[in-house]
């Protein structure tokens, strides 16, 4: 057999395997992005346990307030408008609270509620919030139906965990 030819037939022979091989680093790779995913999905606030709020919790929540709204809008990298809700909590009462969870929503023209979203403020790697301080927050939200009537949404304490 001529060189060249040799050297063909081992080129289409080993084609099939290099082939292979890259599809299965490309699968390997794609099954790693999706675990990570789901792993970082499970680990959210939206899925993390909700704090007490028995009497004790909401006696004290009757003391927490929300002062200074202000909110604003932007678009990410990706070109997508995310809200930012701002503010500052003031904790008036003598409880120090360790985490706050705070349900905040969203209305349409006629007062309807059109997204509820839960976060923690304070998560159990905050500061607390001792009695008498006050510490600003801010949120961010990727999606806020187009119903929504503008204004600053309404914010209710739904969880706290006290010191």
């Amino acid at each position: 057999m001529p060189d060249g030819i040799q050297s063909e037939s081992r080129e289409r022979s080993s084609f099939p395997i290099a082939f292979a091989l890259g599809a299965a680093i490309v699968l390997l790779i794609v099954g790693g992005l999706v675990l990570a995913s789901r792993l970082t999905r499970n680990r959210g606030p939206a899925s993390a346990e909700h704090l007490p709020f028995g009497a004790t919790e909401q006696a004290a929540a009757q003391r927490i307030h929300f002062l200074d709204p202000q909110m604003g809008r932007a678009s990410n990298f990706l070109n997508q408008d995310v809200t930012y809700i701002a503010g500052a909590i003031s904790n008036d009462g003598v409880a120090t609270v360790k985490e706050i969870e705070v349900t905040f929503e969203f209305h349409d023209p006629f007062n309807q509620v059109i997204l509820r979203e839960t976060r923690r403020l304070l998560g159990p790697n905050a500061r607390p919030l001792a009695g008498g301080e006050r510490r600003d927050f801010q949120i961010s939200l990727e999606y806020v139906p187009s119903e929504w009537n503008q204004q600053y949404p309404t914010i209710r304490v739904t969880g706290l965990l006290l010191q």
